[in-house]
């Protein structure tokens, strides 16, 4: 995994050590030998919508990194003290300022190399006016012919963006799990 190991206990600070827990867990941890705190790393979870607008969604073109200038669908972390649903709408008003209405759960992620699990609703937009936030340049409607598909910021967003269009195609949305390797 690419994340930055913890150096330094979050109770007391003192130096922790990485090692298997005495409680009967089969995995290093990072303990502090001090206070004898042991200190679980979990995956990040990213959350956002699929928005659309009749046959068309809308994508974002992001200004930060990583991946500037690409297009994705609004996403992005959930925050402590809320739900999946609430991430995903905050998610989408902040990068797109657009009206919606939050539908179905869509997609589920794995991405287990990075730590993270990317999950996302459609959501159907109640105008096609936007109003993006200082996250993106440009919020822009697009239909699945003209969706810049080499200029996708993620593969979590084209393989998302594949099963929309696909299920849209079969007259019924599913539920999808997909592991990113």
């Amino acid at each position: 995994m690419l994340r930055n190991p913890i150096k330094h206990c979050k109770n007391c600070g003192a130096a922790v050590v990485y090692r298997v827990p005495d409680d009967g867990d089969t995995k290093d941890r990072a303990i502090c030998p001090a206070c004898h705190t042991v200190h679980y790393e979990n995956p990040l979870n990213v959350v956002g919508t699929v928005p659309y607008w009749g046959d068309k969604v809308l994508l974002c073109k992001r200004n930060i990194e990583p991946r500037w200038g690409k297009w994705t669908l609004p996403a992005g972390f959930m925050e402590l003290n809320e739900t999946v649903a609430e991430g995903a709408a905050r998610e989408t008003l902040e990068e797109s300022g657009a009206q919606f209405e939050l539908e179905g759960f869509f997609s589920l992620l794995n991405v287990a190399r990075v730590g993270q699990v990317h999950m996302f609703y459609r959501a159907r937009l109640l105008s096609d006016t936007f109003n993006p936030g200082f996250e993106t340049i440009e919020a822009r409607l697009f239909a699945e012919d003209e969706i810049p598909w080499d200029e996708i910021a993620f593969r979590t967003v084209k393989e998302t963006l594949e099963r929309y269009f696909a299920d849209r195609r079969a007259g019924y949305f599913s539920i999808h799990a997909i592991d990113i390797v």
